[in-house]
């Protein structure tokens, strides 16, 4: 009877490790995402540019283009598994000395939906912007002195980029394109 008591409460204690290592992994996920909310709104701004274009003409060339990339390469999901995991057998002994081993088990691998079509038709959208004369840039985040002494305003007509060009990103998705006087 000892060992059945034994067995139930391994059980238990067992379940009770689970759901804690669980709540510290599911506390650990929540502070890397807002890391990961955190570093978007640090992230630089990735753009298609054309000097002179107004920005709302580029939002409508983008959609354009994006609708049409959408509609010459659609969505194709496919479902995916990762493989299984064998987690071996352990050995588990009380103060008094006794043990009991835990055999081995899989644990069945992630599955998970991929488009299949994502990079074609990423790049099928490149080709429509650039046919409108646009070419995707990369502008880096303006420095906090910048920032702090630029008017606030969102950009509404794509200014010439030089080196010492840096952009302001707003919290409403807008944002500014600052020359520096280097």
């Amino acid at each position: 009877m000892a060992d059945g008591l034994w067995a139930v409460n391994s059980i238990v204690l067992w379940a009770k490790a689970s759901q804690n290592g669980e709540m510290k992994v599911f506390g650990a996920l929540i502070k890397i995402g807002l890391v990961c909310v955190a570093l978007v709104a640090c992230a630089p701004l990735s753009i298609y540019y054309k000097e002179g274009a107004e920005v709302t003409r580029l939002q409508t060339d983008q959609l354009n283009c994006e609708i049409a990339a959408l509609s010459d390469v659609p969505v194709s999901n496919q479902i995916r598994q990762e493989p299984p995991v064998y987690i071996p057998s352990r050995r588990y002994c009380d103060g008094a000395g006794r043990c009991h081993i835990r055999g081995g088990f899989f644990e069945p691998g992630q599955i998970y939906t991929v488009d299949v079509n994502a990079n074609l038709r990423g790049r099928a959208e490149g080709q429509c912007m650039a046919q409108k004369g646009y070419a995707p840039v990369t502008v880096p985040n303006c420095p906090n002195a910048v920032f702090r002494a630029a008017p606030k305003g969102a950009t509404q007509v794509l200014p010439r980029l030089s080196a010492q060009s840096c952009v302001i990103q707003y919290q409403d998705d807008t944002w500014q394109i600052v020359n520096q006087s280097g």
